[in-house]
């Protein structure tokens, strides 16, 4: 990469690379209008307009749109829950779910709906949210 000295194999993943400093995102979203640099970012993206969730959870069942996501909420079914909020005493397998929990306590809404000026504690939340309007 010219911009920032990036080595790769293909030449395909190089012309996805520079879009990171192009700014280019030629995948746009017919639903909403948002853009995207891959087509694979446009597909996840249309999921939250669909609803659908093809990553489901072996021990529970629940679907999620990533499979990161999926990766992240499997530790839920782990035993140890080593991040322990000081306010309650709940454990939290990563340190991001015990900071998203404190906005309970704390009071924290920091996704706010410019629409209705509700506001909401978890981004996935909100764009549930978002889909009413």
């Amino acid at each position: 990469c010219p911009d920032c000295e990036k080595s790769f194999i293909k030449s395909s993943e190089l012309k996805l690379h520079k879009r990171i400093h192009n700014g280019e995102r030629p995948y746009k979203c017919p639903e909403c209008g948002k853009s995207f640099q891959s087509r694979s970012g446009l597909k996840w993206h249309k999921g939250t307009h669909t609803g659908e969730r093809p990553y489901k959870c072996p021990d529970c069942g629940k679907g999620f749109i990533r499979i990161s996501e999926l990766n992240l909420h499997k530790g839920t079914h782990m035993e140890e829950r080593p991040y322990k909020c000081p306010e309650c005493g709940k454990g939290f397998i990563t340190s991001f779910l015990l900071s998203i929990h404190k906005r309970i306590h704390t009071g924290e809404r920091p996704h706010k709906c410019p629409d209705c000026g509700k506001s909401f504690i978890k981004s996935s939340d909100f764009n549930l949210h978002k889909r009413i309007h």
